[in-house]
C-alpha cells in the first residue's frame, strides 16, 4: 500500500498542514501532562487504526521516557494496573470520544465526572480539543494510506 498523496508538497495541503500543526500546538503546550496527550493519542489511534499515528505516538512517548510496559498496556488499559486514575479518565474519554458513532450516548456522564475529579478546565479543555484533533489526524493518515514505520522522534518539531 503506498501513500496516496503528500500533503506536505501539496500547497492546500501544506497550508492545511500547517495550521493542523498550530492547533496541536496550543494542545502541546497545556497544562494536560505530556504522558497523558501521548497516551491518549495513542488509543484513540488504536481504535482507529492509524499504523502512522501509532508509530508516532509510541515513539514519542517512548522518547519522554515512557516506559514499554506501559505503552504496551494502553490498549488493554482497563485491566493494567499501571495507569493512574487521572490516565484512566483521560483514556475513558479517549475511547467515549472516538467510538461516538458506536455509542448512543457519546460520553458517558460517569467519564466526564470522572475527567471533572482529575482535570482542571484548562486541562479539560486540551483534553477534549486533544481528541477531537487525533481523530482527526487518525482520519487523514488512513485515507492517504500513510503507514507506520518510519517516524522518527521530534520529526515535525520545525514544522510550526
Amino acid at each position: 500500500m503506498e501513500p496516496r498523496i503528500d500533503l506536505f508538497t501539496n500547497e492546500i495541503g501544506a497550508k492545511f498542514a500547517k495550521r493542523f500543526a498550530n492547533a496541536g500546538l496550543v494542545i502541546d503546550q497545556s497544562p494536560l501532562p505530556k504522558a497523558t496527550q501521548e497516551l491518549v493519542s495513542l488509543r484513540a489511534s488504536q481504535i482507529n487504526g492509524c499504523g502512522w499515528c501509532i508509530d508516532m505516538h509510541t515513539k514519542e512517548a517512548a522518547a519522554a521516557g515512557e516506559t514499554a510496559v506501559r505503552l504496551n498496556l494502553v490498549a488493554a488499559w482497563r485491566e493494567a494496573t499501571v495507569f493512574t486514575e487521572a490516565e484512566r479518565a483521560a483514556l475513558a474519554l479517549a475511547e467515549e470520544g472516538t467510538r461516538i458513532a458506536d455509542a448512543h450516548h457519546g460520553v458517558s456522564d460517569e467519564t466526564w465526572a470522572q475527567v471533572r475529579k482529575h482535570y482542571d478546565d484548562d486541562q479539560i479543555a486540551a483534553l477534549v480539543s486533544l481528541v477531537a484533533l487525533i481523530n482527526a489526524a487518525n482520519r487523514l493518515a488512513v485515507i492517504l494510506h500513510q503507514q507506520g514505520g518510519s517516524y522518527e522522534p521530534g520529526m515535525f518539531a520545525t514544522f510550526n
